[in-house]
């Protein structure tokens, strides 16, 4: 963990020190720091504990795909690439999300009243090159976290028991789920500061202009 890491809500929202946003944001200083802790703990850790990083950026790289959040997801992308020394895994996770990019959420509830609410959509599977591109614990992983993203209702022991026989081990299938929760938290986020941030720079645009 660095505290030189620039604060990555900021960087990818595209705020300036010193803006309008930048000064709302300052007036939030808990809130700032704890998103910004948070990322830190999930893609800086002290320790890995049982997920390597190269394993979170994919994931989160995936998840930032699926959600059509394409500057986070090329950010981390770009952690890929910069930590494996080259792109193809970086190519087979945007293949991947490719593959996986639909309508959510969807699926199947546990039989009982809510069940009226049931609605079918892909069930979404690793491509076979992926899988060797990728390996069966990081496909596993892509799958859950497509689950997670467009099926959480589907949620299940079952659904967990595949993560456990393809190597993942409990804390690090708690610490999957964290970052797939974290990248949901992260671009609704980013999405309303870089609305804002705009929004406000039109206003202050006629306010000059007035």
């Amino acid at each position: 963990m660095t505290s030189s890491t620039p604060d990555v809500i900021d960087l990818l929202a595209g705020i300036r020190a010193g803006s309008f946003v930048d000064r709302i944001r300052a007036e939030r200083p808990e809130t700032r720091a704890n998103a910004q802790k948070s990322y830190l703990a999930l893609f800086e850790p002290v320790q890995e504990g049982g997920i390597l990083r190269v394993e979170r950026l994919a994931v989160a790289a995936f998840a930032a795909g699926l959600h059509d959040a394409s500057a986070v997801a090329e950010f981390y992308t770009a952690g890929i690439i910069e930590t494996t020394g080259g792109a193809s895994l970086a190519a087979a996770v945007r293949a991947e999300v490719q593959k996986g990019r639909t309508q959510g959420p969807y699926g199947k509830y546990p039989a009982g009243p809510l069940s009226v609410g049931d609605t079918s959509g892909l069930v979404f599977e690793v491509s076979d090159f992926g899988r060797v591109a990728l390996g069966v614990k990081l496909s596993a992983a892509l799958e859950h976290s497509h689950l997670l993203v467009f099926r959480p209702r589907e949620a299940s022991p079952a659904a967990l028991q595949k993560l456990l026989d393809a190597g993942w081990s409990t804390t690090a299938i708690v610490t999957l789920s964290q970052i797939v929760s974290f990248l949901a938290f992260q671009i609704r986020v980013i999405t309303g500061l870089a609305a804002l941030s705009k929004a406000g720079e039109g206003t202050l645009a006629s306010a000059a202009a007035e």
